[in-house]
């Protein structure tokens, strides 16, 4: 197994003013993608936010590549690799798709450049409608555009959260199928999905949690016949 590229040590929060995580403990590898499931208040998205910075820690701390960043605000922590795609397509309207990616990066500008066209190159139809306005791009385009734009400073570890939420079955399948060829590119993803059999299809790792508590964990091959997920989404 490779070394963690984050790990998470008793990992408490809140949010909304009542506990959110309890005690999280967790380890992602480079290069790889994880599935965080569960049902919705289950806390997957507070994980993200707090991986992130962007909800403070109760207790614990968040380890990136080794260094405790648990006290560092989610600007320092996003320049030493970290990315963020937020749940609900949260582009800025009023400008261009490739407006949208370049005010992302903070890189010079023939990085940035070369970084755009891989992005155009990865994410097709974005490509087709580069010059078009944000909100003139239909949901599952401004999620494309979303995604495309937490990656554009090159991130070591991507957080997802709910990607394909309210996307129609041809646009999941399209977003999930990026999933392996932005691993490839040396991103490790951490997505946060309801989608069980999709996320757990294109991730080689994942985890369950229940309460704000991790519920279960291991491969994606063996959590897919594992009845605690099932319970999970159940209730049970």
């Amino acid at each position: 197994m490779s070394a963690a590229l984050l790990a998470i040590e008793g990992l408490s929060a809140d949010y909304g003013g009542t506990a959110a995580l309890e005690r999280i403990d967790l380890a992602l590898e480079a290069g790889a993608a994880t599935a965080l499931l569960g049902a919705n208040g289950s806390g997957k998205s507070t994980l993200l936010k707090a991986i992130l910075g962007a909800v403070p820690a109760r207790a614990g701390r968040v380890l990136f590549d080794g260094a405790d960043v648990t006290a560092l605000a989610p600007e320092k922590r996003a320049r030493l690799g970290l990315g963020y795609a937020p749940e609900g397509r949260r582009v800025f309207p009023g400008l261009s798709v490739r407006e949208n990616l370049l005010v992302a990066s903070w890189e010079g500008r023939a990085r940035r450049a070369a970084r755009l066209a891989e992005m155009l190159a990865l994410f097709p139809v974005l490509a087709e409608r580069a010059r078009d306005a944000a909100w003139q791009l239909s949901g599952g385009q401004q999620q494309m555009l979303s995604l495309a734009r937490a990656l554009m400073n090159r991130p070591r570890l991507l957080l997802l959260d709910e990607p394909t939420l309210g996307l129609s079955p041809r646009l999941t399948e399209a977003l999930f199928g990026r999933i392996p060829q932005i691993v490839a590119s040396g991103t490790a993803i951490l997505l946060a999905e309801q989608n069980v059999a999709k996320a757990l299809a294109v991730c080689d790792h994942g985890v369950v949690l229940k309460l704000g508590r991790v519920a279960a964990r291991g491969t994606a091959a063996s959590l897919a016949r594992d009845p605690a997920v099932e319970a999970a989404f159940l209730g049970g």
